[in-house]
């Protein structure tokens, strides 16, 4: 029988081997183990482990619910101070999206020419429109129906263009100011035009101030009646019914009835004093009475902007990004080059040159048709001076519609609605008060009922935070009803020429 022998040298070398590879691979296992757990960084705030001696570590959240992240969240976790809100709000990302800084001639003309959406890229077809009406304005005056036509087209690519650098400005910006100056710098040409129109010396044929009244309200019904509509139109073609935050709408209600009152006060005050005072005194009255009125209009714009970008941020920053992660067209969005802050402020430099220089040979060819046309200057401010003015507006809100994006969309409707009532209306009457030129806020009895029911109207529709289809397509015929009636309405100065010759043949006859 055979006994055990004791294990050889070679055995224990290979014994010995086995036992440092076994403890290698611990080491490798515990070095991996300790590798994915997370280490403290600049991006990771630092976990404490709890001991049955120390107190459990106090957690704090940010506002989405979830714990911070970065370290520039343990600020958010917390409640902002009013010197960080201000930063926060007003912060400005020069490269944003773009990632570039400076000019680049051939990636800033391909962007300006592919522009944010199918219809600006066709509105840009109208570009060769604009030399050509700054052309025949000063190589044929006396073409005044062909150079009015070309102004009035190269307007609309010009103004796109201004839409089209404000929306790309706005992306450098947090999301409710960047709304703001996309709607500010959208309302330039009409602020633009007001300013032609009101430094125009006397006319015996048209009256300016008149054309800039019947403009101001023609703005509001063309962005809060055809925009509005064509929106729920554009959204009700791929979706049954389309909904939006009460923040906005209601928000935007009740500042349209607020509009619509301050705009009434001038005219319900002369019409009801007409007859019962001299003529004189109750116009320079209703003049003073209009210009408190633009002050305390100002006043309210103002402080619904301080309301949007700054005590309640929150509930409309929120509502927007809600409305980012719905973009249909989010995927495209991001693939399309951006324009940095200096191309920015290049597009808008031209944009408002040419603005300016096409304003100037538009408002020049007025007198032309109104005197030879006999087109009235109800029809002129009311529906052509307008739908030209707020173009980009429209093209921008449209378009968002379309996308799913109906928060943005009224944001831009009802911001470029409220910023000609509450802000563009009374700067041309301190404009005119400036130049000692009798603009006031009395407009047409027409007008301001026409202005009050659509503002009821619209009103209605937003009540229940959804639109349709058929909504936009009433928006829309009632809009085409008002510029039917406009066409039709006579001259102001030709009512009251009426009225003198009827008032001196009864007086003659008795």
């Amino acid at each position: 029988m055979a006994s055990d022998s004791p294990p050889t040298a070679e055995a224990k070398q290979q014994q010995q081997q086995q036992q440092q590879q076994q403890q290698q691979q611990q080491q490798q296992q515990q070095q991996q183990q300790q590798q994915q757990q997370p280490s403290p960084s600049p991006t990771s705030p630092p976990t404490a482990t709890p001991s049955p001696t120390s107190e459990k570590p106090l957690q704090t959240t940010t506002h989405d619910g979830h714990l911070p992240i970065h370290t520039t969240d343990l600020v958010l976790a917390r409640k902002p101070t009013a010197t960080e809100k201000i930063k926060r709000t007003l912060t400005v990302r020069p490269t944003g999206e773009s990632g570039r800084s400076g000019i680049h001639p051939l990636i800033f003309l391909r962007n300006v020419f592919r522009s944010a959406s199918w219809a600006s890229r066709v509105v840009n077809v109208l570009w060769p429109v604009v030399p050509a009406a700054i052309a025949v304005r000063y190589a044929m005056p006396n073409h005044q129906l062909v150079t009015f036509i070309l102004s009035y087209l190269a307007m609309v690519p010009c103004a796109n263009l201004i839409g089209f650098a404000g929306q790309e400005l706005s992306r450098k910006f947090p999301h409710v100011m960047g709304v703001i100056i996309e709607t500010t710098l959208g309302s330039l040409v009409e602020i633009i035009m007001f300013v032609v129109l009101i430094t125009r010396p006397e006319d015996p044929v048209v009256d300016y101030i008149q054309v800039i009244k019947a403009a101001i309200l023609g703005s509001i019904l063309a962005t809060m009646l055809l925009c509005l509509g064509l929106c729920f139109i554009a959204a009700g073609l791929k979706r049954e019914e389309t909904h939006f935050s009460e923040a906005v709408s209601e928000a935007g209600s009740g500042l349209l009835l607020t509009a619509g009152f301050g705009l009434a006060i001038p005219t319900v005050f002369q019409h009801s004093l007409t007859g019962k005072i001299a003529d004189s005194d109750l116009m320079s009255k209703t003049i003073e009475i209009s210009r408190s009125s633009a002050v305390l209009l100002m006043i309210a714009y103002l402080i619904f902007t301080f309301f949007q970008i700054q005590t309640h941020h929150g509930i409309y920053n929120d509502v927007f990004v809600a409305d980012e992660a719905r973009d249909a067209d989010k995927h495209l969005d991001k693939s399309h080059y951006r324009l940095t802050f200096t191309e920015c402020c290049l597009a808008l430099a031209i944009s408002i040159a040419l603005v300016t220089l096409i304003a100037i040979a538009l408002v020049d060819q007025i007198h032309y048709l109104v005197e030879e046309r006999h087109v009235s200057d109800s029809f002129v401010g009311l529906i052509l001076v307008p739908l030209v003015e707020k173009a980009a507006e429209h093209l921008t809100a449209v378009d968002e519609a379309y996308d799913n994006q109906m928060n943005f969309a009224l944001s831009h409707v009802l911001g470029a609605t409220l910023q000609t009532a509450l802000f563009n209306a009374p700067l041309v009457v301190i404009v005119g008060w400036g130049l000692d030129r009798p603009m006031g806020l009395n407009f047409e009895v027409f007008d301001l009922v026409v202005l009050l029911l659509a503002i009821l109207t619209v009103g209605n529709f937003l009540r229940d935070q959804k639109s349709n289809y058929l909504e936009g397509a009433l928006c829309v015929l009632v809009y085409v009803a008002i510029a039917v009636a406009a066409l039709y309405y006579p001259n102001p100065h030709d009512i009251a020429a009426v009225g003198a010759g009827g008032d001196a043949a009864s007086a003659g006859h008795h």
